[in-house]
């Protein structure tokens, strides 16, 4: 299961998206989650599917990995999917007491797994082309105007990046501990809920003693480094629109005016 958690996980490929300016590629996952929840029936939901679709196939990124990164909140769209069920207007179709299935609680129901599902899906994209470092400086870019107001921006998209960054990192290490618990006779798969809590105490000890031991290391390396905070820090590489990203930002607008089309025009579902 551990490995099956993709959250902030850079995977290199030659394709547009990875190319494409990181400032542009947050405003656009922000964009994405703008419309799927302002997706008022399923004919602009579907368009906002569509939109994010074509971004996880112009990231050349095997689907596999897409999928993998759906498997740990499984659990979250199942009970959300069967609490909808229950919760719609209308002739019920089946119902047992005060339960009652709808067809308007069937479509809810469809209509919020697909939610939840897409709503992983766009942040995928934007962390499997995105790397660390281009966050970091993007999340910078366009928090800058809170400068103005004596905001920390540089140390705030730092603390940000390295949260992201850790996430794979303890993830690793958690499964090494689990792994070598087990090699010496630790059983954690059987008994009650309990019981499998109790067997995580001898994880969870060491894999404090471990993230300590990295965050001292990388505050060691930055002092070694002469890190200063972001006052009077130069950039490698400057970020800058090209022709690509405008013609991006193009296809945004279009999505956006048919998204609000199809909004105003098309017949909302029944809650």
């Amino acid at each position: 299961m551990l490995s099956d958690i993709t959250l902030g996980q850079y995977f290199p490929a030659a394709s547009v998206l990875h190319k494409a300016d990181p400032r542009l590629k947050i405003c656009l996952t922000v964009f994405a989650i703008v419309l799927i929840f302002s997706a008022g029936n399923f004919f602009s939901l579907a368009l906002a599917v569509g939109y994010i679709a074509l971004g996880m196939v112009m990231s050349r990124i095997p689907v596999k990995l897409y999928l993998r990164s759906l498997k740990p909140i499984l659990f979250i769209i199942i009970f959300t999917a069967v609490l909808n069920i229950f919760y719609g207007t209308g002739e019920p179709l089946w119902q047992l007491g005060p339960f009652k299935i709808t067809q308007n609680g069937l479509l809810n129901c469809l209509f919020v797994s697909i939610r939840i599902i897409v709503l992983i899906l766009a942040s995928s994209v934007l962390t499997f082309t995105t790397s660390p470092t281009q966050l970091t400086d993007a999340i910078e870019r366009l928090l800058r105007p809170l400068s103005k107001l004596r905001v920390p921006v540089h140390e705030f998209a730092m603390m940000m990046t390295i949260a992201l960054r850790f996430v794979p990192l303890l993830l690793e290490e958690t499964d090494k501990i689990m792994s070598a618990q087990k090699a010496r006779g630790a059983d954690m798969e059987s008994g009650g809920i309990i019981q499998r809590i109790r067997a995580l105490v001898p994880v969870l000890i060491p894999l404090f003693v471990s993230a300590f031991r990295r965050a001292f290391d990388l505050a060691t390396a930055m002092e070694s480094r002469c890190y200063q905070g972001g006052e009077g820090r130069t950039k490698m590489k400057q970020l800058h629109f090209g022709t690509v990203d405008w013609l991006v930002l193009s296809s945004a607008v279009a999505v956006l005016a048919g998204f609000v089309l199809l909004n105003l025009f098309a017949p909302s579902i029944a809650r």
